[in-house]
């Protein structure tokens, strides 16, 4: 099945809810508004490096400067831009937001700037995660405290470290190893 092979960098679960809407299986990063912390900005390289990034703010203030400090830490993300005539809301209280936008003005925001790909990269699942001890056990927070870090896609609950494992396209054998770094002891300081 061909999907789109970037991350999509937005603001906020509504730009991902309408992505998906748009497009099904898609994979985002939500830099949360305008607070952009180190923690997601560090994710967007990962991201960069792994499959690489879109970033499509919305065209407000907010969103341009968002842009404008993930250029700076991520300078060959590609852009995705909507026009702000586009992106207005229906009711006349709301803000500009990529979750106005219809499907046509989405799609062809994005298709200027996305790679497809036929995707042969197998997804974890539930049972992944139960055999490499993610989940299911009473140390499996810190497992996945560990694991996150050392993979540099941080610490969430299992549903969304699962996501994340599927997201960056964590290889297997990285995975094994970093759970078998974790079981033979040598570092379980996870501060």
């Amino acid at each position: 099945m061909k999907r789109i092979k970037e991350i999509i960098v937005v603001e906020g679960k509504s730009d991902t809810n309408r992505l998906k809407d748009c497009f099904g299986d898609i994979d985002t990063i939500e830099t949360t508004g305008s607070a952009l912390n180190q923690e997601t900005i560090d994710r967007i390289k990962i991201a960069q490096e792994k499959r690489g990034v879109i970033v499509f703010t919305d065209p407000d203030f907010n969103g341009n400067r968002l842009r404008t400090i993930i250029q700076k830490a991520v300078p060959n993300a590609k852009q995705a831009f909507l026009p702000r005539a586009q992106a207005v809301p229906k009711k006349s209280d709301g803000s500009l937001g990529i979750e106005h936008a219809n499907d046509t003005d989405i799609k062809a925001a994005l298709a200027a700037v996305y790679t497809r790909v036929d995707n042969d990269f197998k997804d974890y699942d539930h049972d992944d995660m139960v055999n490499l001890g993610l989940v299911g056990q009473s140390d499996s927070h810190l497992r996945r405290e560990f694991v996150g870090s050392e993979l540099k896609i941080g610490y969430t609950n299992a549903k969304q470290f699962l996501n994340r494992l599927n997201m960056f396209q964590i290889a297997p054998q990285d995975l094994v190893a970093v759970v078998e770094k974790f079981d033979k002891g040598s570092t379980h300081d996870t501060k």
